[in-house]
């Protein structure tokens, strides 16, 4: 007949139509989950050097970190009273807890001579000084010298070949640069925290011998004396103190390693610290600024010149601005009187001062 289909057709046909059928079915209620991804490490958090791992740093870093702990005298034992046995007894006073312990950490800065630097503050007074390695030996330390101003100690541990963590040049160091500090906070033990260089050259004391850097890397007490680290692996700055109300708030401060440097050297060869002096007041030119003198808004303004100074004798006058030192600028009094303050007596350091209009080159002799 004609137009009528084969059985045959009619029959593929109704087995394709049954499969299609068949495959909708399995796709809205029969479909298998899909095998869960396998887990891949990313090569690159790992990766040596790479930012976003400290952890290279850290390994290399760390052993030369220890922490101190010292004995020192309770505060009763420095009233001449409390000292006096008949006294004590009179009113009671228990000869037990006459001393009192207290901890912060330091670096060693060579290990070849067992040196080990941390802050005045962490040992001054001290009757016995023990440094405890992150391996745990444990070696009595015999205190070297120790200089207030600066706020930094110098030990010996009688050992030799011990980890060590060399100190680098914190006057390249930016604003901006990241660095780590690792120490022993609130006594937890070592512990190691991350932030940027926040700004350079603050000074808090009135001498302006330390020039701090300070850091939004988290400086807990305990931490006092540890390094502060630059990405090159060498310490740029011995953390030494915080501000706030005894915790971290992000602003921490660091002696740099220049000053540190300097003091250590001092230290080994004078047994005390000598610094080198211009003879001359100074105030920071920014402060005058505007004031109706000729002042740049940057440098070190002389204040005044000591009779028979070492300034006088070069020629120095008041009103003179020093805006560089040895080649370093010197935008703040207190930057000037830092690098003056370490610079090794008898030197002859030339001055670059703004006279008025002109700009001259004034070598002056340090003196002690």
């Amino acid at each position: 007949m004609r137009g009528a289909q084969k059985p045959g057709g009619i029959l593929l046909a109704m087995v394709a139509v049954a499969a299609l059928a068949g495959s909708c079915r399995s796709g809205t209620n029969e479909r298998q989950p899909s095998p869960a991804p396998t887990p891949t490490s990313d090569t690159r958090i790992a990766a040596p050097g790479n930012a976003a791992s400290f952890a290279a740093l850290v390994d290399k870093a760390a052993p030369a970190v220890v922490s101190i702990a010292v004995v020192q005298a309770a505060p009763a034992e420095q009233n001449p009273l409390l000292r006096d046995p008949f006294f004590r007894r009179y009113f009671n006073v228990p000869d037990a807890g006459q001393v009192r312990l207290s901890s912060g950490s330091g670096v060693i800065v060579d290990g070849g001579r067992g040196l080990v630097l941390t802050n005045h503050h962490v040992v001054a007074d001290s009757r016995t000084i023990e440094v405890v390695l992150p391996d745990q030996r444990r070696f009595e330390a015999q205190k070297l010298g120790s200089d207030e101003p600066s706020d930094i100690a110098l030990l010996r541990l009688p050992a030799s070949n011990l980890p060590q963590l060399p100190l680098g040049d914190s006057d390249a160091a930016r604003v901006g640069d990241q660095v780590l500090a690792i120490g022993n906070p609130f006594g937890l033990g070592q512990t190691v925290t991350s932030g940027i260089i926040s700004a350079l050259g603050r000074g808090l004391s009135r001498e302006g011998y330390e020039s701090y850097i300070q850091t939004d890397a988290a400086i807990n007490p305990g931490n006092s004396g540890g390094p502060l680290i630059g990405m090159g692996g060498t310490v740029v700055g011995i953390n030494s103190a915080l501000f706030g109300p005894g915790a971290n708030v992000g602003i921490g401060f660091a002696v740099p390693a220049s000053t540190a440097r300097f003091v250590m050297n001092e230290i080994l060869r004078h047994g005390t610290v000598r610094r080198g002096r211009l003879g001359v007041g100074l105030l920071d030119a920014a402060a005058v600024a505007g004031t109706g003198t000729n002042a740049p808004a940057q440098g070190a303004l002389i204040a005044s010149v000591e009779a028979r100074s070492a300034a006088q004798r070069a020629g120095l006058r008041r009103g003179d601005v020093v805006v560089s030192a040895g080649g370093k600028a010197t935008p703040t009094a207190s930057a000037l009187r830092d690098l003056v303050g370490r610079t090794e007596i008898g030197t002859n350091l030339v001055l670059r001062v703004r006279r008025g209009s002109n700009t001259l080159d004034v070598t002056v002799p340090i003196e002690g």
